[in-house]
């Protein structure tokens, strides 16, 4: 399987659920199912506007973001709904969760798509065996229907995602781009906005092949920095890494390692668990980060694989804390078959300041008074850094009172 993987290269896949916040009402209402439904910000006023729709109301003319007056006048019988964003936040979760057991490597980009890097994934199945069972798994268990790009990095493989939608499963080398993307119109080139394809149009780039063959010195005059970026994508090339620690409100800190020889015992799988919490805290204090949910990821030597979690009152980044209740995960959910990869993972992290100290009944009114004072000094430390300020009870060791 491994001749299936480049040896140098990488293979990253661009996971993009289709009409997402729609796919999730009809997941959660089977009545909405062959219905034409849209999710707009106010349903009740006639100046609401369509957040998304999905694809039958897309076949009837509505799109994003449509006055839903105008939605409703193109089709009578759309069925218009708030939006629900913590039921949106949870199933986003739930789809995250899944796909870091395929490859820790996971950067979500948004609340419904993501770039995981599958390069050392070869014991899974080919790239496309791989794409094909994460589509049917979250069709499965989620009801959410994802496109798919598959290529040698993110560009291509956003690309590749928004070439077939919904479902689809789109490869996309590097050899393809001149037959494949340079015909195309310069504006359906991800990054490039109306705005910039209008300044493109003016010096005479039309599609992407023009952007591609132009002169470096014209992007540059005209789109600064970002028209050498864009010329580089043009040609295919993007040297950019799936970083997992990206800064979003779906962050989790993981590691995972496939087992020199399948585990078949509680005193081989600990120690791992041990030095997988350890790597996992290091990056952790690293980014100043704690999490009060830690997840174990199983993967038996069939392939199956499980991921469990446990949620805690108090947030962590020990490495101790970490290896304790990954191990009560596994001795609770272990079902005694043969072990092939062992991952943990703190999940939904957030940075130590927050979590310092929590609001209760008796603290709340004199930290509602100091309200306008915490604005005050957030603002600095966007301005200038989380050190900016410390509380005065805190002495540097070292240094004398003055």
């Amino acid at each position: 399987m491994k001749m299936m993987y480049p040896k140098n290269g990488k293979v990253i896949l661009h996971i993009d659920a289709n009409a997402f916040y729609a796919s999730v009402e009809t997941a959660h209402d089977h009545t909405l199912k062959d219905k034409p439904l849209a999710i707009a910000g106010n349903p009740k006023e006639r100046r609401g506007i369509v957040v998304t729709c999905n694809y039958i109301a897309r076949n009837r003319g509505v799109y994003a973001p449509m006055p839903l007056w105008e939605a409703k006048r193109k089709c009578p019988e759309l069925v218009v709904i708030k939006p629900n964003f913590p039921l949106y936040r949870q199933v986003s979760k739930n789809m995250f969760d899944y796909l870091v057991t395929i490859s820790p490597l996971l950067e979500p980009a948004s609340i419904d798509e993501g770039y995981l890097d599958i390069t050392n994934c070869a014991e899974l199945g080919s790239p496309l065996d791989i794409a094909k069972s994460i589509q049917q798994h979250l069709i499965q268990t989620l009801q959410i229907p994802v496109s798919i790009g598959i290529a040698p990095n993110k560009f291509l493989a956003k690309t590749a995602s928004d070439m077939q939608k919904p479902l689809g499963i789109t490869v996309l080398r590097k050899r393809d781009v001149q037959t494949v993307l340079w015909p195309k119109a310069v504006e359906e080139m991800h990054g490039i906005g109306k705005k910039t394809a209008e300044k493109l149009n003016a010096i005479k780039i039309v599609t992407i092949g023009d952007l591609a063959k132009s002169a470096p010195g014209l992007l540059k005059q005209t789109l600064g920095v970002k028209g050498e970026v864009m010329k580089e994508r043009a040609w295919g090339q993007d040297d950019r890494q799936v970083n997992p620690d990206r800064q979003s409100q779906f962050k989790s800190i993981g590691n995972s390692t496939t087992l020199s020889q399948n585990a078949v015992d509680e005193h081989e799988v600990l120690p791992i668990l041990n030095k997988l919490s350890h790597s996992v805290s290091s990056r952790m204090k690293a980014k100043k980060v704690v999490s009060k949910t830690i997840q174990l990821t199983i993967r038996y030597s069939d392939f199956k694989t499980i991921t469990r979690s446990q949620t805690i009152s108090k947030a962590i980044s020990e490495p101790n804390d970490l290896f304790h209740y990954s191990a009560v995960l596994f001795q609770r959910h272990w079902n005694g078959e043969p072990i092939r990869l062992l991952g943990v993972a703190a999940l939904q992290v957030s940075h130590h300041l927050q979590e310092e100290e929590q609001l209760d009944l008796f603290t709340y009114g004199e930290q509602a008074k100091k309200e306008p004072l915490y604005k005050a000094v957030e603002s600095l430390r966007e301005k200038y850094g989380d050190n900016i300020i410390q509380s005065g009870l805190k002495k540097q060791r070292g240094k004398k009172e003055r």
